[in-house]
């Protein structure tokens, strides 16, 4: 059996995560941890722990998965490293710098990292196709939609979309007039990498969202759509745990769940 920890376990996600662990045959929840409701139990003697670090002393699980906050996940994946505690991290909202330097340390310290931007399958083929369709059209744009509770824009998803794109084409402004915009941000925030890229994510965040993206391909004469809808946040789970499995028998750390498939 495999000893899983959630942290973040009363948060939507998290809660899913617990779920799908428990009615995992290969799976085992070991521990759960969360700044609210602690002490409250989440699964026959399972409670609520509300120190990250006390936890996994404690119960010592195999693996953890962290679906919290982008102000605290940094942080959080320090103390994972920092305990040698294998992790499956679903929080966006870190920066390039800080993946370079989890990265590093992840390499250093021979502990598997896992962080995924999205579990869906069908998201992480839309990545896939977009990254394919960029070979052939020269002008894109990107445009996800969000709920009103979600604290990082873009999202993950968007800017890891963006990169793969720009692996296959550095510059999807091709023709493009001058612009002026008369109200600050109404063409989106412009995403670069090395002075290659230039396309535009659009970020929206209103009630009755969970997340959806579309990649806008245009060419003379023709538009290509790739679109993808989460309906629910049962959708991820089935990412969630491949990427557990997977970490469980390797070191090494990767972004992107596309790197597992």
């Amino acid at each position: 059996m495999i000893k899983v920890g959630v942290i973040g376990a009363i948060g939507k996600m998290g809660a899913q995560v617990v779920k799908a662990v428990i009615e995992d045959k290969e799976l085992e929840l070991c521990c759960a941890v969360d700044k609210f409701r602690i002490g409250e139990n989440v699964y026959q003697e399972i409670a609520i722990e509300g120190d990250i670090k006390k936890a996994l002393e404690l119960n010592k699980p195999d693996i953890v998965v962290d679906f919290t906050q982008p102000s605290t996940i940094f942080d959080n994946i320090q103390i994972y490293l920092d305990t040698k505690t294998k992790a499956v991290i679903g929080t966006t909202g870190l920066s390039n710098m800080q993946l370079q330097e989890i990265e590093k340390k992840s390499k250093e310290t021979s502990v598997g990292i896992i962080i995924a931007p999205n579990f869906s399958i069908g998201a992480i083929l839309m990545m896939k196709f977009a990254a394919m369709a960029s070979k052939y059209f020269s002008n894109a744009e990107i445009i996800e939609f969000h709920h009103n509770q979600k604290k990082d824009a873009p999202s993950g998803t968007s800017i890891k979309t963006a990169q793969l794109m720009i692996q296959n084409n550095d510059n999807f402004k091709l023709g493009n007039c001058a612009e002026t915009e008369t109200i600050k941000g109404a063409r989106g925030g412009n995403y670069e990498e090395d002075n290659k890229g230039n396309i535009q994510i659009h970020a929206v965040r209103m009630p009755g969202f969970v997340a959806s993206q579309e990649v806008i391909f245009g060419a003379d004469g023709q538009i290509l759509k790739i679109h993808h809808d989460t309906i629910n946040r049962e959708c991820y789970m089935s990412g969630v745990i491949l990427a557990i499995k997977h970490l469980y028998k390797n070191n090494n750390f990767i972004y992107g769940l596309e790197n597992i498939l």
